[in-house]
């Protein structure tokens, strides 16, 4: 019976056989491309994972260079931040000096140019003080020979001469005083011109400043030059209102401008031009809710060229010796800077120059 079974079976499987190989050789024929694919591409991913690790270390060496070398550029600029940082304090300390040395030099060109315009003002204050002086003089003579008469007329019992003599003795005396309050206010405006500024302000009589100066400016000019003479026109605004002023630098200012038009009339004068009259005007009016004092010349003028300059330190037209630069330039700022005002010029050539000076009030 096992035997018959066995047989049986081995009947089937050789019917079967044929079969199985063909299944199993066309399951090999699918299964294969695929396990191919998959084993190629298990080692490509091996690859790729070796190369990417080899990536990885380059990079992980990369940054490691990278960052020493972005330690050793924070060190050196560390270094060179120390370095500038010691260059700029020397250099500070440098400019700190420079400084102190430009304010020095600075203020004794400023006391130099004072001490021109004082040195300008000499003659004239001479010429002025000489005036109220004589007067002085000539009053207490007289007054002197009055008291003796007054003396004879009272011993002798005469009271309408001792009346008339005492009118007389007491208007002498009032002119003396006022003479000698005149002297005195000359010597003081020199002491306030040479001394260093207060830069207090007060009221202050532009007209009665301009008038005074211009006077000392043409008397210090004649004292120098007998030969010279100008024509001196003045228009005063009347019922001008005070300004707040430092008299003293605005002074020095109306100086400046006086003197600088003398020069221009008489350097016109001496080229020899046939029928010039030098003239000087001064005037003061109001304009536009300010103060205004012009100070007008028919001198040699100024070229367009050189009105862009005149307020420029140092910039002079004026022969070497003979000028600092520094006048029209320290005007302009003691105006401008010192007062709130404006310093305007207007010129041309050959014809004459006008300097014009605005004060708010």
């Amino acid at each position: 019976m096992l035997v018959v079974l066995l047989c049986l079976g081995l009947q089937t499987l050789d019917v079967r056989l044929p079969v199985l190989a063909n299944n199993l050789l066309l399951l090999f024929g699918v299964l294969l491309p695929g396990l191919g694919i998959s084993l190629f591409l298990a080692r490509e991913f091996a690859l790729d994972a070796q190369e990417l690790q080899v990536q990885l270390a380059e990079v992980q060496r990369l940054s490691a260079q990278t960052l020493a070398q972005a330690e050793e550029k924070q060190t050196l600029l560390a270094r060179q931040n120390e370095t500038l940082e010691t260059q700029v304090a020397q250099r500070t300390g440098e400019l700190q000096r420079s400084l102190t040395d430009l304010r020095a030099t600075q203020a004794q060109l400023i006391q130099k140019e004072k001490m021109a315009s004082l040195g300008e003002l000499t003659a004239g204050i001479a010429h002025e003080i000489q005036n109220p002086l004589n007067f002085v003089n000539n009053f207490s003579e007289v007054s002197a020979e009055l008291v003796a008469e007054l003396q004879e007329a009272q011993a002798g019992g005469d009271s309408e001469e001792v009346s008339a003599l005492a009118e007389d003795l007491a208007q002498n005396l009032g002119k003396i005083q006022h003479h000698g309050r005149r002297a005195s206010g000359i010597v003081r405006g020199m002491l306030e011109h040479s001394r260093a500024s207060t830069g207090e302000r007060a009221p202050t009589d532009l007209n009665a400043l301009a008038d005074e100066y211009l006077r000392l400016a043409y008397q210090g000019l004649r004292a120098k030059d007998k030969s010279f003479n100008a024509a001196l026109h003045t228009d005063f605004a009347p019922g001008l209102p005070l300004v707040e002023a430092v008299a003293g630098d605005v002074g020095r200012v109306l100086l400046n401008l006086f003197n600088n038009a003398f020069y221009a009339v008489q350097q016109r004068q001496q080229a020899g031009e046939a029928g010039f009259a030098p003239t000087v005007r001064v005037s003061t009016q109001r304009v536009n809710g300010r103060l205004a004092i012009r100070v007008q010349d028919n001198g040699t003028g100024m070229s367009p060229e050189v009105q862009q300059k005149i307020f420029q330190p140092f910039f002079t037209t004026k022969p070497t010796g003979e000028g600092t630069g520094l006048g029209l330039s320290l005007s302009h700022d003691i105006i401008t800077q010192g007062h709130g005002g404006t310093l305007a010029v207007e010129s041309q050539a050959g014809r004459g120059s006008t300097f014009t000076i605005s004060f708010p009030y």
